[in-house]
């Protein structure tokens, strides 16, 4: 039997409209919407009615970048698929595209096996995959090919980390050129890794140990170069580019002077580097290291550029590059050397309530909220319209959200499975208050009614943005 739930009195927000609307949902999927005086509203029977009077109604989120159970650096990112999608649940998220991962000498499928083991039946919402490609061969350059087909249809290269999942020039572009002719979508971590740890050796033999020296050494300039370089590299390859976690000034201007040419760039940035920075790094007695991430946290003033990115559409996507390590036992490696500290924060739960704060404080529109939280990244990613919006025919992945709710953000209160809160502490007016998947409850009135295995996992489409 196919129930049927409507979601009544709200304010539908998509990234294209804001109506006063009432939602049919019937099988899982949105069935119809109609203004809430309208014939057609007061005809539709329902199961179960939600009151959505005075609340926005918004699709789920779509976070496009985390990290459940990433290893790194002698340990494990905190969060499992199970404590992960939870978590995002609870912060109004719907469905996460996580990284798996292809270890040096191993094929692709292997590590798209691991992953897919990893989160079988443990998922509260939905869930897809990236690939990180850290071995680029003629076998893994013809296992993207059969990948694409199979729906993983972005692959993630590394400029960082030489020795782990560093490519060189020769190995982005091959798989570049591989990606121009398969349809797939090239992510890069854009750092100048070689140039960072001679940094590294250098900062380290001064005796600067702490944290905040973490920052400095990953020059905000090795960001911008090697984007710059990315962005080369895809322009001779004849492929699109998504650049992740942008957090410099000079980084935006690398991507905003591309797009000003019309190429295929994206970039992608995250809260804690629209919120934070390294005034927090330099926090004292270790704190700093609870907010150690690649690319590092910036000073304050390169906040302004990425706000203005996401208005002018230079960026294009907020995720949150959820990685957390607890700060007993795991940041803690690092104590006395920096560059043993896990790369890493939690955010998954915050991001939809973060942007919202954003929106309160007239820094982007409510609109441009679901843009870059909801509809680009689903679209981005071959998810749309599916996922990202509500109409006719798309999932019923619908967050009752009350916009005048207040909260104060803090470990004690979180869902994530780790020990802080980067933003520990912030005042938000906004909350999440109810979010279907699908039609079915996993939160209910602020009540935890989901369950691992809930979760689908979602095969993806090619990007939207490229022909």
């Amino acid at each position: 039997m196919s129930t049927r739930t409507i979601v009544r009195g709200g304010l539908v927000i998509t990234a294209a409209d804001e109506i006063h609307a009432d939602v049919l949902i019937e099988g899982g999927r949105i069935a119809a919407l109609a203004a809430h005086d309208s014939d057609a509203a007061a005809g539709w029977t329902a199961d179960t009615v939600i009151d959505a009077t005075g609340k926005y109604v918004i699709p789920g989120g779509v976070d496009a970048h985390t990290h459940m159970e990433l290893p790194f650096g002698g340990t494990f990112a905190s969060d499992t698929f199970e404590t992960g999608t939870r978590a995002a649940a609870w912060g109004g998220t719907t469905t996460i595209v996580d990284f798996a991962v292809q270890s040096v000498g191993e094929s692709l499928r292997a590590g798209l096996d691991a992953w897919h083991a990893k989160a079988d039946a443990q998922c509260a919402i939905d869930y897809a995959f990236h690939m990180i490609v850290s071995d680029v061969t003629d076998h893994s350059l013809k296992e993207m090919d059969i990948l694409v087909e199979e729906g993983v249809t972005s692959f993630k290269l590394f400029m960082a980390y030489p020795g782990v999942f560093y490519s060189d020039d020769g190995k982005i572009l091959r798989a570049m050129q591989r990606a121009s002719g398969n349809g797939g979508l090239i992510m890069m971590h854009a750092e100048n890794g070689i140039a960072i740890d001679v940094l590294v050796q250098q900062a380290l033999a001064a005796g600067k140990t702490d944290p905040r020296y973490h920052g400095e050494v990953r020059h905000a300039l090795l960001e911008a170069e090697a984007t710059h370089r990315a962005i080369q590299l895809a322009r001779v390859a004849g492929a699109p580019l998504y650049v992740v976690h942008v957090s410099a000034e000079q980084a935006v201007a690398e991507l905003a002077a591309a797009r000003d040419m019309g190429l295929p760039v994206f970039g992608e940035t995250c809260p804690q580097y629209l919120f934070l920075s390294t005034d927090n790094l330099a926090e004292p007695d270790f704190e700093g290291a609870k907010y150690v991430c690649s690319t590092p946290l910036r000073p304050v003033e390169h906040q302004a550029a990425l706000w203005r990115g996401l208005r002018t559409n230079d960026l294009q996507v907020v995720s949150t590059d959820h990685c957390p390590f607890c700060f007993v036992g795991q940041k803690e490696l690092g104590r006395g050397d920096f560059s043993r500290i896990p790369n890493g924060l939690p955010g998954v739960e915050n991001r939809m309530d973060l942007l919202h704060q954003a929106v309160v404080d007239g820094r982007i529109s409510r609109r441009r909220w679901i843009e870059i939280a909801c509809a680009t990244p689903a679209r981005m990613f071959g998810l749309y319209p599916r996922k990202g919006t509500l109409a006719p025919g798309a999932d019923a992945d619908v967050v009752i959200y009350d916009p005048h709710a207040e909260q104060v953000v803090s470990a004690e209160t979180h869902h994530m499975n780790v020990d802080y809160s980067a933003y520990e502490g912030k005042r938000i007016t906004g909350r999440v208050e109810t979010v279907l998947s699908r039609g079915v409850p996993v939160i209910d009135d602020r009540t935890y009614v989901g369950r691992a295995g809930h979760g689908q996992y979602t095969p993806r489409g090619i990007c939207s943005y490229v022909d």
